[in-house]
């Protein structure tokens, strides 16, 4: 019993999407899913409440590694609130000099490090002519809180209330993009507030499923920790605007089947870049840039 519990304690240490899985976990996550009698599962559920597991989905670090002007980009610090009055930290990065502007990108980065670790999924947009509003979700970096799932939607809704009393965004083209995590809680989130100037949506390496990943990190030992409310798939098919879903073949941490998953749930007016080779966290940037480019010709048409 004493080896079961710490088996478990162990596993509720380290988030179900974290975004590398070591080989140590690896092992231990294939125990869990041999957890034929439920034993783990039971206990696991004692632990943490009925799905308790949902907290597991968040590994929030309130260092800061980087900033743009680390990448000699110009940089303004935003606060902004929720709606349930949590207070939130972003940049705003203006475009490059040069460049003239053809809208602003609201980011919402992974699970996992505060903005700062997520710089190189957005630095080249400014230098592409798109404005960028990034931050960081309750619980992260130098935002306040604590990380939820209705939580994180309701930060989405907030970062894109804020952009719209910018002057310098207010009344142009506004495009989501979400990687991973973030464009699950992205899509939720848009699909409840209406945002004015919106004129897509783009995911990168995101799930359908909170159930499905559960179950794939770690079989019914997982998916029985988690519930499936809010999730993407349950959601994606009331955007109100065009959908890109970018997503590499060699994603390690949220498999190709999820993005095929969400790509199917949604509704017309949707494209699905299938990068050959792509990793979790470097399609985008794959062969010199190349689904960059395709991404920027796509966001071109909106």
């Amino acid at each position: 019993m004493k080896k079961l519990f710490a088996t478990i304690s162990l596993f509720l240490a380290i988030p179900l999407a974290a975004q590398e899985v070591p080989p140590d976990l690896a092992k231990l996550l294939e125990t869990l899913k041999n957890d034929q009698g439920g034993q783990m599962t039971l206990m696991a559920e004692a632990m943490l409440g009925r799905n308790g597991g949902n907290k597991l989905f968040y590994f929030p670090t309130k260092d800061m590694p980087a900033t743009p002007k680390d990448r000699g980009l110009a940089f303004e610090n935003v606060t902004f609130a929720t709606s349930d009055d949590v207070q939130l930290h972003g940049w705003f990065l203006p475009v490059a000099k040069g460049q003239s502007v053809k809208g602003t990108v609201v980011f919402s980065h992974g699970n996992a490090g505060s903005i700062g670790h997520h710089l190189p999924f957005t630095d080249w947009l400014p230098r592409n002519g798109y404005q960028l509003l990034m931050y960081d979700y309750r619980g992260f970096g130098k935002s306040g809180g604590a990380p939820s799932r209705e939580g994180l939607i309701r930060d989405v809704e907030a970062a894109f209330a804020y952009s719209l009393t910018r002057k310098e965004i207010a009344g142009g083209k506004i495009y989501s993009f979400g990687h991973s995590l973030g464009g699950a809680k992205s899509i939720v989130a848009l699909t409840r507030a209406k945002v004015p100037g919106l004129r897509a949506v783009i995911t990168d390496g995101t799930f359908a499923s909170y159930e499905g990943m559960a179950e794939i990190m770690a079989g019914n030992f997982g998916k029985n920790l988690v519930s499936d409310e809010l999730s993407p798939k349950s959601a994606v098919a009331k955007l109100p605007v065009p959908l890109l879903i970018v997503h590499g073949t060699a994603d390690e941490v949220v498999p190709l089947s999820q993005g095929k998953e969400l790509f199917a749930a949604a509704r017309p007016r949707k494209t699905f870049y299938e990068v050959p080779g792509g990793r979790h966290g470097d399609s985008l940037a794959r062969n010199d840039g190349e689904y960059r480019k395709k991404m920027l010709e796509w966001m071109g048409q909106y």
